[in-house]
């Protein structure tokens, strides 16, 4: 199912107990989702920071009015967040790859390499 138009509800808040719930849950679980061969292996993290500089460049490109987490995957199989700025229609904005060969940047608009926890855990986590 495609949706074309970013809803006006795409997100919001909710308080501190529903998230302290919802992040013990998924503690708690997330090793009994992964075929045994992965368990203890720290495939999933509880968290991954990211220093904000880089979420200010993805909001602050024309036509951002949000932004979208994909989930990637390293070669040593650890899941990892990715993130892009979204249009109101729904799109993805990317660097195009022009823009990263003439910059010698890879083109900026793309987020990944946060730390993950573990080992880069807060004290306590959420």
């Amino acid at each position: 199912m495609s949706i074309s138009i970013l809803p006006p509800d795409a997100g919001s808040f909710i308080s501190l107990d529903e998230a302290k719930i919802m992040t013990a849950r998924y503690r708690a679980e997330k090793e009994n989702i992964l075929a045994p061969d992965c368990k203890g292996q720290d495939i999933l993290s509880i968290c991954e920071t990211f220093n904000r500089a880089e979420f200010d460049f993805i909001l602050a490109q024309e036509g951002c009015v949000g932004l979208r987490f994909y989930f990637g995957m390293t070669e040593e199989l650890k899941v990892k967040l990715i993130a892009v700025g979204v249009t109101s229609d729904n799109k993805d904005i990317l660097p195009s790859s022009s823009a990263a060969s003439a910059t010698g940047d890879g083109g900026k608009g793309i987020v990944e390499y946060g730390r993950p926890c573990p080992d880069y855990c807060p004290d306590p986590p959420l």
